[in-house]
């Protein structure tokens, strides 16, 4: 897991928050139930870096919070993507998905020139017919 995950929200560069809230909104599309302990653990996130999260996309509409009755007096709070959650989501899953894209980009041009190197390296690489 990225370190950069674990910390706060706030902490976060601006790539690594928007991966933190896809993943957020993602997990919460899945299983709306998911308390934010369960949701901390099956991100591997800090209990308040998805408090943070979930704050500020409660705030900006991106998510409804309600509660209900889980079991006896226990309330928990089911978490629902709204409309604009909905967007939000296809919005950073397009940003995230370029932003692979490029690292896988520069990831690729890296390996080509390290067989290169391995390869003009190489005494046995020689043209062989």
């Amino acid at each position: 897991m990225n370190d950069a995950l674990k910390n706060s929200d706030s902490a976060l560069h601006p790539g690594a928050r928007d991966e933190l809230r896809l993943r957020v909104l993602r997990a919460l599309e899945s299983n709306p139930e998911l308390s934010q302990r369960q949701l901390a653990a099956e991100l591997g996130v800090s209990l308040g870096g998805i408090n943070y999260a979930l704050k500020a996309l409660v705030e900006r509409g991106f998510v409804k919070a309600d509660n209900f009755r889980k079991s006896g007096n226990k309330v928990a709070y089911l978490y629902v993507l709204t409309p604009q959650g909905v967007a939000e989501k296809a919005s950073l899953a397009t940003a995230f998905l370029g932003r692979k894209l490029e690292e896988y980009e520069v990831l690729r041009q890296e390996i080509e020139a390290l067989k290169g190197e391995v390869g003009s390296n190489d005494p046995d690489s020689g043209a062989k017919s």
